[in-house]
């Protein structure tokens, strides 16, 4: 096999067989799901991390050097751990913890310890390493925490086994990126709310989720297009949920698309507002014991919204569609398609879907997020 020649500037030859940067750190979310720990390196030190919700018991006696438990600053609070400023916080862990009791710091599910059980934060800072190693585990679409290993034997460990291995900085930067999906298939599919339809489907070079545009009737380019950011929810637009007002949405904008002719429905991945479907019916199971849907996102250690919506503007762009009149009760929708350059000239209010069983649901969205229902 053939290698490159040196590009200018580079100090070692290019092999193009070599995995880039970009599927390198799609490889580290894949093992993470799996339970494989991958190795993270800073300035100063390297570490394993291991995710806590898909580490086997195996993996976790098999630790012999110190570690931490890092979780998000939302996750510390719903512990009653002392406040701490930044995205995450470090908890300590006795050298004879056992992964149950590690478990349940991370899960919310399991009996949380006594409040005087739940460990203080040393005086070590949270670094690149620590947010790097939550970013990889949220993307991942685990429980944000992950046990996070140093010593001498760490790169050894890493190489021996044929771990990943990545700079926490490189990581960082290549989940905080936007994505920009590209066209990979288009077909006409006739539909119960829009016959005229066609859906495209969009693929992102990290191997990550696809996303897909229904696109009714013919949009005139040259005009405002009526546009949903439409969010992936499994149990209101497949199941028929009463617990939420999406199903209806989808349903609705679809219809109100091929009322006027055209228009453009994004179907976005990020299921549970960006936290997967697991992490969703966690946080369903702490709203049937009173939580609002805020509050429990936090006590799962999420924030609010998890969702990127840049990448429904790059959907916008690869369609050649720069302006909208965007269906939406969101106003971060508006702010962040106006912030991608996607000019939303109208808001058409999309007010659908409020039952007995949602209706608590929606005055949260309303009054904590901002949502305009009224």
């Amino acid at each position: 096999m053939r290698v490159s020649p040196l590009l200018p500037g580079a100090a070692t030859p290019v092999d193009p067989f070599a995995p880039g940067h970009a599927e390198r750190v799609a490889r580290m979310v894949a093992d993470l799901r799996l339970g494989l720990p991958v190795a993270l390196l800073s300035t100063s030190e390297a570490a394993l991390v291991l995710p806590v919700e898909t580490l086997s018991a195996e993996r976790f006696a098999a630790i012999d050097a110190p570690h931490q438990l890092v979780v998000t600053s939302r996750r510390a609070e719903a512990l009653r751990h002392r406040p701490h400023e930044g995205e995450v916080a470090l908890l300590p862990v006795p050298a004879d913890a056992r992964l149950d009791w590690v478990r349940s710091l991370a899960d919310p599910s399991r009996r949380m310890p006594a409040s005087d059980a739940v460990p203080q934060a040393p005086q070590q800072q949270p670094t690149a390493l620590h947010r790097a190693a939550i970013r990889l585990v949220k993307a991942a679409e685990l429980l944000p925490a992950a046990l996070v290993v140093t010593g001498p034997d760490v790169m050894q460990t890493a190489m021996r086994n044929g771990l990943g291995i990545l700079g926490a900085d490189e990581v960082l930067a290549q989940l905080l990126a936007p994505r920009d999906p590209r066209p990979v298939s288009d077909a006409r599919v006739p539909m119960l709310a829009a016959r005229n339809g066609r859906l495209h489907v969009f693929r992102a070079s990290d191997g990550g989720a696809e996303h897909y545009a229904v696109e009714v009737g013919q949009p005139d380019r040259s005009k405002p297009v009526l546009v949903r950011l439409h969010s992936a929810c499994f149990t209101g637009d497949v199941l028929g949920s009463l617990k939420c007002d999406c199903g209806s949405q989808l349903r609705a904008a679809l219809a109100a698309m091929e009322a006027e002719g055209s228009g453009v429905l994004l179907y976005l991945n990020q299921e549970g507002r960006g936290i997967g479907l697991a992490n969703k019916m966690r946080a369903y199971a702490l709203q049937d014991q009173g939580l609002d849907t805020v509050e429990a996102n936090h006590r799962l250690g999420f924030e609010d919204d998890e969702r990127d919506f840049r990448t429904g503007a790059a959907l916008l762009r690869q369609m050649g569609i720069g302006r909208v009149r965007l269906m939406t009760n969101n106003p971060a929708k508006i702010a962040r398609l106006d912030g991608e350059g996607i000019q939303v000239v109208e808001r058409v209010a999309l007010q659908v879907g409020r039952g007995p069983d949602n209706t608590s649901y929606l005055d949260t969205k309303a009054r904590k997020s901002g949502h305009l229902l009224a």
